[in-house]
């Protein structure tokens, strides 16, 4: 039985834990020749990639690069991304040009890179090309408490897809956005030690309050969030694009 993704040459930013962990773990054992990155390559030990690598995506030279170096594929996965904690009062400027830098300009470099690629490999015959970007629940969806800049920049990547989607649609390209709600990462597990030291009752506390968003009563998981990465990679989702896809257990009901 061959896997969902066999044939499929991805590229998985960010793919060093948590949800590009994931998604990179379940496109390799659905098939896909992954090529996986992580700013920090340490991260990417003992992934069974076919090729792992750091890379700044902060960075048009060295996406470029990267780009150039693997050539067509038929997947991008952009994970790479940073929560910003605060309201329009406690972020400078500074906040503002390094969130919007990691998680949006990062998307742009690389679709920019890559796309001209993925639609040369459309326009073959070898299968449509799927972007999937991630974004969240936190964004043009719904409101968050101190989620000022995050927010803004997760709606931005909302509209770049959907922007992408319609612009390509008849070129063999899709690509839709994955929203979240609060996902089990190494990431939550920061901002949960973060907040419970500002609270009484610590870092229980904080987890109680970040489980309370979602009325199914817990938060999700890494592979719950890859499991839909992998369809909307997939041409099961052929006639799906310019989506952004809620997984947030009901918190945006």
């Amino acid at each position: 039985m061959t896997g969902r993704l066999e044939g499929k040459i991805a590229v998985v930013t960010a793919a060093g834990q948590g949800i590009g962990r994931a998604i990179a773990e379940t496109y390799v054992a659905e098939g896909a020749t992954v090529y996986a990155s992580d700013l920090d390559k340490a991260k990417l030990d003992g992934l069974n990639a076919h090729d792992v690598a750091s890379l700044d995506v902060m960075s048009t030279e060295a996406v470029e690069a990267y780009a150039k170096r693997i050539g067509d594929i038929d997947i991008l996965v952009n994970v790479a991304g940073f929560v910003h904690h605060g309201t329009v009062l406690d972020a400078g400027e500074a906040d503002m040009d390094f969130s919007w830098d990691l998680n949006v300009k990062s998307i742009d470099r690389t679709i920019r890179a890559f796309l001209p690629g993925m639609m040369a490999r459309a326009e073959k015959g070898d299968g449509s090309g799927s972007i999937v970007n991630l974004s969240s629940v936190a964004s043009s969806i719904k409101a968050a408490p101190n989620r000022y800049v995050y927010a803004t920049t997760k709606a931005a990547v909302i509209g770049l897809t959907k922007a992408v989607a319609l612009d390509f649609i008849s070129k063999g390209i899709r690509a839709n956005a994955i929203c979240p709600g609060t996902v089990h990462s190494p990431s939550w597990e920061d901002r949960v030690s973060e907040l419970g030291a500002t609270m009484p009752g610590g870092a229980e506390a904080a987890k109680a309050q970040f489980v309370s968003r979602q009325p199914m009563g817990r938060i999700g998981t890494p592979e719950e969030i890859a499991a839909l990465a992998v369809y909307l990679g997939s041409d099961e989702s052929a006639f799906s694009t310019g989506m952004a896809v809620t997984i947030d257990g009901g918190w945006s009901l």
